[in-house]
């Protein structure tokens, strides 16, 4: 009770009746991933999802080269974690398959992959300093950059849609602490918050003051459409290469193309085609619309209500993050056990007596 109420007084809400003492910041959200340094590198840009994106895999990597290193017999905890999650994953891939050893052994290793890494970067996302500590880029430059953009489309830019922050003193790193939500008695808003337009006319009197945005040094990676997009295409890619390696290309490719079966079987073909494309479509942005959604989620609430507000959607973030690895990694491998399936296979074991034979000869 105590905790909600200081919650509730020392956020945003609070703030407009004289309090905020203990408010995070309201910080700057845009679809598009900021750059993690300012300057491009040999002229290679470096946003902070592909920094997240390194850490992800660098962890990952750790975490894989010390649970091999000490392998035994009567497994430690984290030799046991992996074990159960692996068996837990093999299991899954023989009932998919309908136990065919053969396609569990091609599968795995790309669906635990996908798991595990699009599982750990959403949790590293909710992490302290995740869209809160970074470099500042000064309103001037934001502006610039703004109309530079417009100009591009023949437009003028709209000051009054260009957000800004402000920060207390100088420097070229930036963090959003608590404790500085309170009301600009210059525009009435949260002293964090300014728009162009009001950053403009009241130049003066930001004198002392940091003016600008602060672009993050990391950001979840799944909240850049670039790493979704990239996931989706790599696991279709897969999914038809086993399709091709396992039936043939002429079978596999008469999913898609037959033109022996008249215009309705061309036309079937076409539809298929099109299932395919919207796979990649669908996988791209279910896990970047919930990611980024609850990012989001979690910045506002923090404005609102810091504490006690943020807690149980911390815990539904680390939550619909687990469920989107696994619902990525299941339907490749629901998708890839379909691809390897011949149109009109049918027999014992399932269906997929002609696919064992056809793995027997690679």
């Amino acid at each position: 009770m105590i905790m909600g109420l200081l919650g509730v007084a020392g956020g945003a809400l609070g703030a407009q009746f004289g309090a905020g003492f203990i408010g995070a910041p309201l910080s700057h959200i845009q679809l598009a991933a900021e750059p993690a340094w300012p300057k491009a590198i040999a002229g290679f840009k470096i946003t902070n999802t592909m920094v997240a994106t390194w850490v992800t895999i660098l962890l990952l990597t750790v975490l894989a080269l010390l649970a091999r290193s000490k392998v035994k017999e009567v497994p430690g905890r984290l030799q046991g974690f992996f074990e159960v999650l692996f068996e837990f994953f093999l299991n899954l891939a023989d009932n998919v398959t309908g136990h065919d050893k053969g396609r569990v052994r091609r599968f795995f290793p790309l669906v635990m992959t996908i798991f595990l890494f699009v599982a750990v970067s959403n949790w590293l996302g909710i992490l302290p300093g995740y869209g809160s500590i970074g470099w500042f880029e000064p309103a001037d430059d934001v502006i610039h950059h703004a109309e530079e953009a417009a100009e591009k489309r023949g437009e003028h830019a709209d000051l009054s849609e260009i957000h800004l922050q402000v920060f207390d003193g100088d420097g070229f790193l930036a963090l959003l602490p608590l404790g500085s939500v309170g009301i600009d008695p210059i525009t009435k808003h949260p002293t964090n918050v300014v728009t162009a337009a009001e950053y403009e006319e009241h130049h003066g009197e930001y004198a002392g003051k940091k003016v600008g945005r602060l672009a993050p040094f990391f950001r979840s990676a799944n909240t850049d459409i670039n790493t979704t997009l990239a996931i989706a295409i790599i696991a279709m890619f897969m999914v038809h290469f086993w399709g091709f390696r396992i039936l043939g290309p002429l079978n596999h490719a008469g999913k898609y193309i037959n033109l022996k079966g008249g215009p309705i079987m061309l036309f079937v073909g076409l539809l298929e085609i099109i299932g395919e494309t919207s796979r990649i479509i669908s996988f791209t942005f279910r896990l970047f619309g919930n990611i980024f959604a609850g990012e989001v989620l979690l910045i506002a609430m923090a404005f609102l209500i810091p504490l006690v507000g943020i807690l149980p959607f911390l815990g539904l973030e680390l939550f619909v993050g687990l469920v989107q690895g696994f619902v990525f990694a299941m339907l490749t491998l629901v998708f890839a056990t379909g691809a390897t399936i011949a149109h009109g296979a049918h027999g014992d074991d399932h269906g997929h007596g002609e696919v064992k034979a056809t793995e027997g000869r690679h």
